[in-house]
Order: C-alpha cells, then structure tokens, then sequence
C-alpha cells in the first residue's frame, strides 16, 4: 500500500521585513499552533534580515523560511513574477493553510497567489484596487475628489492652467505618503512634476479641506465585524506634505459614524471578503466624507499598538483568525490612546533624552521587533506608556517629507480625550532632541 507523508501546514507573511520585525505578535501565535512561517519580503532586506534572524532569542528566530523577491515599489507588478515564482516552489513542500500581507509592498501578489490556493484573502478586486492609487479613483469615483490620471510620459501634455487649485499630486504605488505634495498654481505644479521620472503614474486631484481620518474594518466572510475612526494629524497644516504626526484612537467625534458609514460602502463595492481594511479619508467642511486611499492591510505606523492600549487586547489574534477561518471578535474601545511624533529640524541626531520616571527610551533598527506596549486597567490615571527613536545615533534627519523621515514617537493613553491634551503637552516638554547642525 502506497503511503504519502502529508506536507506541513504552512502560513505565509509577507511584506517590508521591518513591518514584519514591527508586528512579531503574528510570529508568536503563528508558531503556538504549529505552523510553519514562511516569509516573502523584497530582496533588499536580505541583509537585515538574516542578520535579525541569527539572534537565536528574538521571535524573528521562529521564521522557518525567508524568501527574497525582486520588484520596485514605482513600477507596478513589478513584485509579481519573482512572487509567483517562489510559491510555487513553496507550495511542492508546504501545505499552504494561509497568507496575510503584513505591510503594503506585496498586497497585490499575496492577492493573486491567496486566490490560486483558494485560501482566505480579502479578494482579488480589493487586493488590485486598494494597491493601486489610480484604480481606487475608477472604481470609487462616488466616494472621491475630483481627480486625473497622468500615465508615464504625458505629464507634458496636461493643461494645468484648467486645473482645479490647490491640487494634490500623488505618485499611484508607492506608499507612506512618499513624493505626495500639495501645489497651489500652474508654475508650482509644473515644477513639481519635472521631479517624477517619467515611468511612474500620477494623480492630480482637487486639495480637499478638512479633517483627516481613517477607519479601521474587521471584515470576516464579506460582513465588518468590527469598524473604529482614527483621528489624524498631519503636516499638510503647516506645509505643502502629508506626513502624519499624531493618530487617536478611537475618534469619538460625531463624524465617526458618518465615515464608519462611508467604509462599509466602499469595502461591499470592492466586495472585500476577508482580512483588515484602513482606509483613509478627509471630511469636507461640508460635513462629505471624501476616500484619500483604502489600504488591504493593517494600519501602518503605531495603529496596532494604540489598539491594545485602547481596546486592552491586540489586534493580531483577531486579524489571524480571519485568515484562517476561525470565529473571530473584537472588543469595544475602554480608553483613548495616541500616538505622538516629534517634529525636527534637520541634522545629525546625537541623543534623545527623556525626563520622565520609570520609562526607558527604546532605540529601534530595522531589525528589531517592536517592544510590545501593553495595556492598562480601564480606570489608569493618564499615563506615558512608551518612547521610540526610530534612527540611530549620529543618523543624517532630514525634513519631513515622508513618514521614514520621522524620528522619534511617543504612545500615551488616558480615560477621556481631555487628560490626553494634557499628557501630550507633558511629555512633548519633556523629550529633548540633541541635534547637531550638519554640513556637506
């Protein structure tokens, strides 16, 4: 009688490798349930991440397999070949229960490869549109500003004098508000556009004036099984870039249940099947919710760990569970939870110093996992739960023109919205930034 041995069951992350080192609760529960972590990260990580995966006693070391692909985050598809080309290597040797794109690089090729498996995934039309800029205007025009899409090399064929002003120009796949600007007039904007090289998509679109958001969506089988409202701060206040120095959550201001509303529409036209949605959007003053971008992937920057601090569990169980098509739940916010950074001038940043007891500043590489942050009791008074530096000692800061360029952020909880205000003023007098002027 012919016997087979049956393959190991297999889950796969795939993403930036320092989003992956962000997240190691994924790793953590991944291998509890005796699965095989294999990982498909971008091919210049390959020194970062061997390196974090020799330190025998990091949750990095729990990865069974990394596999490096080739791609350019400015060249569309460009990931898809090398990915296609890896699983199906893997899937010889793994028996492939599951996938999830951990950050935003590879969303669109764990799409194609989740729907070939037949494994849970947020589905094709999601994966495709939430990774392209350009797409999301076609196929959610309802829910956008008035926008035009510029191809590769016809930037010089635009009439920018009919152009609606202020306008927004947003490179269409690159991610984490990278060579997004705001132009006020005709000789702005083309200036502007000679710094894009000519292969690249662009967006021009209507400035829209107001508040900036996301919605955070639990979808499981097609139906949100938890929604929540993140407000935002970013630069656009004070300069022509969007990179964002502040999330709150959750939002308890009327308009959340107006955008909370406008996501669960936008998510049932992309019929969004299974995974987490952060999308993003600006309320006009006109009280309209307008779509900036819908991601198929969880929040970037330090969302995950405000949602434990506010909901007292993290999100990563829940976030599994889905992919794997387990029951899954999530808790009510209990508190009010925000994470801070710090603007700064540029130079060589030599230290960062903190005056505040009992809490140690954590220096974090790209290689390093994130110090888990964990929540308190409902009832804490206002309390400073962590502080992060993000570049190394003697590091070159330059000015804020994406979100690599930040340096150093804060995360802080509180029972009401009022006692944050006051915390954040605290800390924020608290934290000095030595900074030595550079020159070339």
């Amino acid at each position: 009688m012919n016997t087979t041995t049956p393959l190991p069951q297999a889950f796969i992350l795939t993403g930036a490798f320092w989003v992956i080192c962000r997240n190691s609760l994924y790793l953590i529960q991944l291998a509890e349930r005796g699965l095989a972590i294999l990982v498909m990260t971008p091919e210049h990580y390959r020194h970062h991440a061997e390196k974090a995966r020799s330190d025998r006693n990091s949750p990095i070391s729990l990865i069974s397999e990394v596999t490096y692909v080739e791609g350019a985050l400015s060249k569309e598809a460009s990931f898809n070949p090398s990915a296609i080309a890896a699983i199906q290597e893997w899937r010889l040797r793994y028996d492939i229960v599951g996938a999830f794109a951990v950050g935003e690089t590879l969303v669109e090729p764990t799409g194609l490869f989740t729907d070939a498996l037949d494994i849970r995934s947020p589905g094709l039309r999601a994966t495709r549109v939430c990774r392209s800029k350009y797409l999301q205007r076609f196929y959610l025009n309802q829910y956008s500003p008035y926008s035009q899409i510029v191809p590769p090399g016809k930037c010089s064929q635009l009439m920018l004098e009919e152009m609606p002003y202020p306008m927004i120009i947003k490179p269409a796949t690159r991610h984490s508000s990278s060579g997004v600007i705001s132009v006020d007039n005709e000789k702005q904007a083309r200036a502007a556009l000679l710094e894009y090289p000519d292969y690249e998509t662009l967006l021009l679109e209507q400035k829209v004036i107001g508040q900036e958001y996301s919605v955070e969506s639990l979808i499981q089988n097609g139906i949100p099984l938890f929604s929540s409202v993140t407000h935002k701060v970013t630069t656009d206040t004070h300069s022509n870039t969007f990179v964002e120095l502040a999330h709150t959550v959750p939002c308890k201001e009327p308009a959340s249940t107006i955008l909370i509303e406008a996501a669960e529409r936008v998510l049932a036209d992309l019929v969004f099947a299974d995974g987490i949605a952060h999308s993003e959007w600006r309320l006009s003053s006109e009280g309209k919710p307008y779509l900036m971008e819908i991601a198929a992937r969880t929040p970037g920057d330090g969302i995950l760990p405000l949602y434990q601090l506010a909901c007292g569990q993290p999100l990563e169980p829940a976030i599994l569970r889905i992919m794997l098509g387990e029951k899954a739940e999530y808790p009510s916010p209990r508190r009010v939870a925000r994470q801070v950074y710090l603007e700064h001038h540029p130079g060589l940043l030599m230290d960062v110093r903190l005056n505040w007891p009992g809490i140690t500043i954590k220096w974090i590489s790209d290689s390093d996992t994130w110090p888990d942050i964990p929540s308190g009791n409902p009832d804490d008074a206002p309390t400073l739960r962590a502080v992060f530096v993000h570049k190394q000692r003697g590091e070159r800061l330059y000015p804020l023109r994406s979100s690599d360029d930040r340096a150093v952020a804060f995360f802080i909880d509180a029972a009401t919205l009022e006692e944050l205000d006051q915390l954040e003023a605290q800390v924020k007098a608290s934290i000095t930034l030595e900074i030595e002027d550079y020159h070339d």
